[in-house]
């Protein structure tokens, strides 16, 4: 045998162990691959990890085992790994027989919702409508990202799609509803949501929504009634106990409002959602129109802790940052009414030198009226009257008060009003008040008024 005839014996020899190990990979890792799902079943996931781990270490594209590996880790309660080979397989995945593109985007879409992946559960579900476009529940899952996205608009068309296609589809109605009340379309959106409620009287979401339409009409009887239902969904329970709570608030029963905004802190046990902000802040102002302006004091330090900007915190601590210093203020803000009314006729006849005539305590502080102080003198003429108010609002004195009190002096025949107020006066009022007989004294003036006054 020559060596031509050697060298081609060895080529030959070669080609056909190539030719049989391509067929034993062939049949043999697709066997192996099947056998992943058999071990699923049988909930024996760790060794179905390590099985697809071998096949795509030495196949790192094979679609089917990145698919089983994810579902094996979804097993495991590790869905941010599964997330990872449903990616995989979504880049290299030639759906059809071995593996359904519609099921596979079902289950994708899923992972990426529950770890907020927004925008790519938004092109599977755009993907999932064309794959299934009678799916109602495709849509709506597209109209919510984009309603989550504050993208209306494009939320509302998807929303009233998924309604039509199933007129029983109860959140639908509800979303449709929400959205329309965000738009100001009151009547369409309460019809909304009464389908939605009738439709499921347990979807207690939707009781939430009615709630807010609700206190917006001034309902305030049917939204605490509707915000108590919504508490028994659990999403929405602290929500919905921050809202009930507001309606107290809005109705002056401020004790009530207390209780709720504390049992809304209460529901979050490790203090880091974002609404909890909201209750202290709300629990704050209730503290606040209550002059427990210390209890107050300690909850805008908390929201300031975790959010520097949240809302108007950082002026309201600025604000009543004088209460460590001056005990004066600080009596000013947080005694009773019977105190309060004794602080502002004492600061009337020591600090303005004037005797009091009249003194009427005003859900907003007090009003008094008074002359300068007795002169027994045979030249003393008709005394002249003034009018002084004294503000503990926590907000600004309007311009709607200034014109009334000026009024009230033409009444009384008064020759110059004074008014005090801890929170000062809007920009329209101090114009207002210009070139007028009414002094505006704004926390400074009085923290000095009753300094004199404390200490005569």
């Amino acid at each position: 045998m020559n060596t031509v005839q050697i060298v081609l014996i060895i080529v030959l020899a070669v080609v056909v162990a190539a030719l049989i190990f391509f067929i034993i990979k062939s049949m043999v890792i697709p066997k192996r691959v099947d056998a992943i799902p058999h071990l699923l079943r049988q909930n024996k996931s760790q060794n179905a990890i390590k099985l697809a781990k071998q096949i795509i270490s030495k196949d790192s594209k094979n679609y089917l085992a990145h698919y089983y590996l994810g579902k094996a880790y979804i097993q495991e309660n590790k869905s941010e790994l599964a997330i990872i080979e449903y990616k995989m397989v979504d880049e290299n995945a030639l759906f059809g027989t071995e593996l359904n593109e519609t099921e596979f985007r079902k289950e994708y879409s899923a992972l990426l919702l529950k770890h907020k992946h927004q925008n790519e559960a938004l092109k599977n579900f755009l993907l999932l409508t064309k794959l299934e476009p009678r799916n109602a529940e495709n849509y709506f899952n597209v109209g919510l990202i984009y309603e989550n996205n504050n993208r209306y608009d494009l939320a509302l068309g998807f929303m009233q799609k998924a309604a039509f296609l199933n007129n029983k589809h109860a959140r639908a109605h509800a979303e449709i509803g929400m959205m329309l009340y965000r738009t100001k379309q009151y009547a369409d959106a309460k019809k909304e949501i009464d389908t939605a409620i009738k439709l499921s009287p347990e979807t207690y979401s939707s009781y939430y929504y009615l709630g807010k339409i609700l206190k917006d009409a001034k309902d305030i009887a049917g939204a605490l009634k509707a915000f108590e239902k919504a508490q028994r969904d659990s999403d929405l329970k602290q929500k919905a106990i921050i809202e009930h709570g507001a309606c107290y608030l809005s109705a002056n029963r401020i004790d009530s409002a207390i209780v709720d905004f504390i049992r809304a802190i209460e529901v979050d046990k490790n203090d880091v959602n974002q609404e909890t902000l909201y209750a202290r802040y709300f629990l704050a102002s209730s503290y606040e129109k209550t002059r427990k302006i210390d209890k107050a004091i300690e909850q805008w330090d908390l929201i300031y802790k975790r959010n520097k900007n949240f809302r108007d915190v950082t002026a309201k601590l600025t604000e009543y940052k004088d209460l460590q210093s001056n005990d004066f203020l600080k009596d000013y803000l947080t005694c009773n009414n019977e105190k309060f009314i004794e602080i502002c006729k004492n600061t009337v006849i020591k600090a303005l030198q004037l005797q009091v005539l009249s003194c009427d305590e005003k859900k907003w502080g007090c009003q008094i009226t008074a002359v300068d102080k007795k002169d027994d003198s045979w030249m003393a003429v008709r005394k002249q009257v003034y009018f002084i108010q004294f503000y503990r609002e926590p907000n600004p004195v309007e311009d709607e008060h200034i014109r009334k009190s000026l009024d009230e002096m033409k009444t009384l025949n008064s020759v110059k009003g004074y008014l005090f107020s801890s929170s000062g006066f809007t920009h329209t009022s101090k114009r207002f008040a210009e070139n007028r007989p009414i002094e505006l004294l704004e926390k400074d003036k009085l923290e000095k008024y009753l300094s004199i006054a404390g200490r005569k």
